[in-house]
């Protein structure tokens, strides 16, 4: 069973500064990618920054040049530095798994976290 813990999400003014971690752990094989992803009330979870296992990054026009998504394979965990935030960012953050299960090619999977929290005032 896959878990992933998120963590770093909370409170900040306008322009400030966070950064969410998440750790995946348990029976996977390997990961192909992991993300981050977002869901403000009342709207659509949207993508917010995506990383491959080679380093290939995807980020939202809206977090672009303000967000960076980093990984470290090793440890399964993929972090995202979120800089001059801005209101429009509160949200629920859900970090995403994208893996195998087993050595088989047809045993790839998706997982989702729990969300953390991140509120920005004004």
């Amino acid at each position: 069973q896959v878990q992933l813990v998120e963590s770093g999400g909370g409170l900040v003014q306008a322009g400030g500064s966070l950064r969410l971690s998440c750790v995946a752990s348990g029976c996977t094989f390997s990961i192909n990618a992991m993300g981050w992803y977002r869901q403000a009330p009342g709207k659509q979870r949207e993508l917010v920054a995506t990383i491959t296992a080679s380093g290939s990054t995807h980020y939202a026009d809206s977090v672009k040049s303000r967000f960076t998504i980093t990984s470290d394979n090793a440890k399964n965990t993929v972090y995202l530095q979120m800089n001059s935030l801005k209101p429009e960012d509160t949200a629920v953050y859900y970090c995403n798994a994208d893996y195998y299960y087993s050595a088989s090619v047809y045993s790839r999977v998706n997982y989702w976290g729990q969300g953390t929290q991140v509120t920005v005032s004004s």
